[in-house]
């Protein structure tokens, strides 16, 4: 795949060498290598130019960014999701349950990765697979991937600079708190590879918000709703276990399916700066129809 950007340079950036120009636009090391190895990767006013060059108010700056991939590395399999938005850059995608993002041992041909070369195929697109948001395997709703390395490099950037705001809705068991913050380290279990505990002694800093949206008396279940500081591994799901209203229906931490078949979390909301156009994007994805069903009136 090729993504072909193109920048009119203004008074702001007149002298500034192409190189310190594309770090100040997001670019980082491995890209700019990338460019240099690419016929015709960076010019100026139409002439293929070096790095060390300088710009000047006025210049147009083009830079051509091609992805080596030849093919999809996964497997193509025609499988259903739900496409929020997309352009050149991204594309945010509305994961259904029992759907893993990623192929594993186990999960060959059923992933969001599988269903994503799919769909790249009927178009004749080719680009590796990067999710920015990884989401478990019966966690629904919104997640990004990007297109080309440019974008990777500049989200994962606000990955890590917690500039990406995730709203997700759960349902839980128990009348919970109207508000408040967990604040609890989570880490490692040590006899699992998979499941994590809160462990003030070993854990990694975790902070998430809730509020509670509707209580169901007869059922006693809570819709709340959630917006994470920090990303750790389950962290919503150990979380809300501490506060000791867990996830319903979560086979690891509450394995009680009485009233659904998975856990119950959807992450309903994306808030970003989108890589290159710089918009702010502001995401919903509809609750899906297992949590609705539970409460029909959010």
């Amino acid at each position: 795949m090729t993504r072909i950007l193109t920048y009119k340079i203004t008074d702001s950036y007149n002298g500034i060498t192409i190189g310190d120009f594309l770090k100040k636009n997001g670019y980082s090391h491995p890209v700019l290598v990338q460019l240099k190895k690419t016929e015709k990767g960076i010019k100026r006013n139409d002439i293929w130019a070096y790095v060390t060059e300088k710009l000047y108010s006025g210049d147009t700056l083009t830079i051509t960014l091609e992805e080596k991939e030849e093919k999809n590395t996964a497997v193509a399999v025609q499988l259903d999701f739900g496409i929020v938005y997309e352009d050149e850059d991204i594309i945010v995608i509305n994961k259904p349950a029992n759907m893993p993002v990623h192929p594993s041992m186990n999960n060959y041909e059923n992933t969001l990765a599988n269903a994503l070369a799919w769909y790249n195929e009927q178009s004749g697109i080719f680009y590796p697979f990067r999710c920015l948001n990884r989401l478990d395997r019966d966690t629904t709703g919104l997640t990004i991937i990007s297109k080309n390395a440019l974008s990777a490099g500049i989200l994962s950037r606000q990955v890590a600079e917690r500039q990406i705001h995730r709203g997700y809705c759960a349902i839980c068991q128990g009348l919970v708190p109207e508000k408040g913050t967990i604040n609890a380290p989570i880490a490692r279990k040590a006899d699992s590879t998979i499941e994590r505990q809160v462990d003030f002694d070993r854990g990694e800093t975790a902070i998430t918000h809730y509020k509670r949206i509707a209580y169901d008396p007869i059922k006693n279940l809570s819709f709340v709703s959630l917006s994470l500081e920090t990303g750790r591994t389950h962290q919503i799901r150990v979380h809300l276990k501490y506060l000791g209203h867990p996830l319903i229906g979560d086979f690891l931490y509450n394995p009680d399916v009485t009233w659904i078949k998975r856990q119950a979390l959807h992450a309903a909301s994306l808030e970003f700066v989108h890589p290159i156009t710089q918009k702010v994007m502001q995401l919903e994805a509809p609750l899906p129809e297992d949590l609705q069903s539970l409460f029909p009136s959010v």
